[in-house]
């Protein structure tokens, strides 16, 4: 989608960014991404309230064939994968020792293999950790990024966009309440805590649902043919910068951007879509569980309006959050939204209020009380 007339690279804007190919994806012919297509806003706006289609084929890809793999990640990760089925998809993390948010992959299962796709630069660290656990478990874990590639219809109208390749009645996503702390030990399902719809593609690949429309996962040779067929049907192409913006106002994290080496998943909405709380062992589960009974993280993410009149440049991530001249978090993604002004996701410690007059460099911020 980089050739689409328009088109201007992430990388021709900001050469650090980390929205490019790992080195070894683009040594082996994975291109780079479109930040916008000439007008941010108006692609923005497309996302929200129609649909478009984003250019995410950056994304990491993990293939984990294996007759064990379902069991096999479900005694890695946060999930509760034993029950996830064929043509089912859902989200998982890799906690350290001692709870900390490592990584975190989108999950589609085909029967055949289970499909992680992570953040760009994530890939190499997920697929080593996969690698140095397997032991003698039947899986053959591998990574699967230069052949497959993820592209996203983003929007209310995403599921009937899709409908052009041939895919239709993907249902919404299924999402199991987080209980209270110190819950009963029946009140979670045994099964993922968030179960998203998949369906085969024609092209091969698969749709799935998902919180901001539908991912499609196809293979790179088909790529060319799936975005033509999309944009044959009056679907419009829209930005990274746009997609950026969406999943913040709707205050999704993104893992390595909304998150530092010390974030633990109840800080930043993780435990609902990631996160069992009442499955197996697994690495960091004590701190989850301590924290879930507890009730308190000791952070929390919140969305941050900049006043936007010191500059009119978005502050970089990792920028502090000062209060009272003392640093009570970072910023993470921080964008223009079309309808918001300047917004950005930020992690603050929990005992600052709603009210707090705060500052990101020299431009006040406030946090939004929705």
């Amino acid at each position: 989608m980089i050739d689409i007339a328009g088109a201007v690279a992430v990388e021709a804007i900001d050469e650090a960014s980390r929205d490019q190919p790992e080195p070894a994806h683009r040594a082996a012919g994975v291109r780079g991404v479109a930040a916008h297509y000439g007008d941010p806003m108006r692609e923005q706006r497309t996302l929200a309230t129609g649909v478009g289609l984003v250019d995410r084929s950056h994304r990491g890809v993990v293939a984990v064939p294996g007759e064990e793999r379902i069991g096999w990640l479900h005694t890695l990760t946060s999930q509760h994968l034993n029950a996830l089925k064929p043509w089912q998809g859902t989200e998982l993390l890799v906690l350290s020792p001692h709870g900390h948010v490592e990584q975190h992959a989108m999950v589609a299962e085909d029967g055949e293999t289970t499909w992680l796709d992570t953040e760009p630069g994530a890939t190499e660290g997920l697929l080593s950790y996969l690698e140095r656990m397997r032991f003698f478990s039947r899986v053959e874990p591998r990574d699967a990024t230069a052949d497959h590639a993820l592209l996203s219809l983003v929007g209310p109208e995403a599921v009937a966009a899709v409908a052009a390749l041939g895919v239709t009645g993907l249902a919404d996503p299924d999402v199991v309440a987080v209980p209270g702390p110190k819950f009963r030990s029946d009140e979670l399902p045994s099964r993922p805590t968030v179960v998203y719809d998949v369906r085969p593609l024609p092209v091969g690949g698969w749709a799935r649902r998902g919180p901001l429309g539908v991912d499609l996962l196809v293979p790179r040779p088909a790529m060319d043919q799936v975005v033509a067929e999309l944009r044959g049907n009056g679907v419009p192409v829209a930005g990274l910068w746009a997609y950026e913006a969406v999943r913040a106002a709707a205050r999704l994290p993104r893992v390595g951007v909304d998150t530092d080496h010390r974030t633990i998943p109840a800080e930043v909405g993780l435990i609902a879509p990631a996160v069992h709380l009442n499955k197996g062992c697994y690495r960091g589960q004590e701190t989850v569980a301590r924290v879930h009974n507890l009730g308190r993280p000791p952070r929390r993410l919140v969305l941050l309006h900049l006043d936007g009149v010191t500059t009119d440049q978005p502050p970089a991530a990792g920028t502090p959050v000062i209060l009272d001249g003392r640093a009570v978090g970072f910023v993470g993604t921080a964008v223009h939204h079309y309808e918001l002004g300047q917004v950005a996701l930020a992690v603050v410690k929990r005992n600052v209020g709603d009210d707090a007059h705060l500052l990101v460099g020299e431009t006040a911020a406030a946090i939004d009380r929705e």
